[in-house]
């Protein structure tokens, strides 16, 4: 995403809209309670009068999640190319107009992959297609930044919070978070910094991204096209996410929540100056050295009933 002197935006409605709701239900001791609800609904997309697909999201942001969905699906690659996104929800659609036909759209709209993601994500077109243009430039990271990082996103999640049921996605920059955004899946919120970072001509050379869900291949190649080279995640990676993140040279760090993480690519562009205690080094090592005292512990019993 390259930057310009001045900003174009195309004719955009502002229709989010609330993304929990009260209501009532009952407890285990059968007393009723008030909490909320995450909210979900369908928006068909339109572009030029071709429906597209339908989208199953929070409607919290469906103008930047429209605009970052047609950018990640490769129908556009700048604001320039559009010209209007309205977004209806009394008849569920968002209807696009471009600034001129998006080349080969009947060809992309033939082949339909459904991904792994939340609510069944949809791929237009060959997912392989023009990953060899994507360079990405490696950045470094100090382990200490990242603790600090970590920290700063636990303040986030206030729809996970209020409701739970939903996925979130940031958009980061050293130990700062630029824009935090929630939906029922992680395609939905990624797609939403993606329009966000495309309206307000974001580079992502500098940016780090983290997800609540699973590192896929999907996620890998949406933030290797935003151009962000670290992805990381509370959750775990996939086989292909990892194949494709040492293809595209995205540094992956799965399982980082408190002082652990896992960096599955990428090590050698983490500078370690914040290690922990030895005994608390990993949860993964820990869990092993407890099973083994337990073991041992076992025995010693075992020796002194004999």
């Amino acid at each position: 995403m390259k930057t310009k002197n001045k900003k174009y935006y195309p004719k955009l409605s502002s229709e989010g809209v609330e993304a929990s709701y009260p209501i009532k239900v009952f407890d285990e001791f059968g007393k009723t309670r008030e909490t909320h609800i995450t909210g979900e609904r369908p928006l068909t997309l339109y572009v030029d009068k071709q429906e597209i697909v339908t989208l199953m999201t929070l409607g919290k942001n469906p103008e930047l999640l429209v605009i970052g969905y047609l950018y990640n699906q490769g129908f556009i690659k700048k604001t320039d190319d559009l010209k209007s996104v309205q977004v209806d929800w009394d008849v569920e659609s968002a209807v696009v107009l471009t600034s001129g036909k998006i080349s080969s759209l009947k060809k992309r709209l033939e082949k339909r992959t459904v991904t792994s993601g939340c609510g069944q994500g949809t791929v237009f077109g060959d997912m392989m297609e023009d990953l060899d243009k994507i360079k990405l430039n490696s950045r470094p990271l100090r382990q200490s930044s990242f603790y600090r990082l970590l920290k700063n996103i636990r303040e986030h999640n206030e729809v996970y919070k209020k409701s739970g049921a939903v996925h979130g996605c940031a958009l980061c920059k050293d130990e700062k978070i630029e824009i935090f955004i929630e939906d029922v899946g992680r395609h939905n919120a990624t797609d939403a910094i993606a329009g966000y970072m495309l309206l307000e001509e974001i580079e992502g050379s500098d940016k780090l991204f983290y997800t609540t869900g699973r590192l896929t291949s999907e996620m890998v190649i949406k933030v290797a096209q935003m151009g962000i080279s670290i992805l990381f995640s509370r959750a775990g990676i996939t086989k292909m996410g990892l194949e494709l993140s040492q293809q595209l040279g995205v540094t992956t760090i799965s399982r980082a929540a408190g002082k652990h993480f896992l960096v599955y690519n990428g090590a050698e562009t983490i500078i370690y100056d914040a290690k922990p205690l030895e005994n608390t080094d990993s949860r993964f090592h820990s869990s092993k050295v407890s099973e083994e005292s337990s073991i041992s512990e076992q025995r010693r019993g075992a020796k002194s009933s004999t």
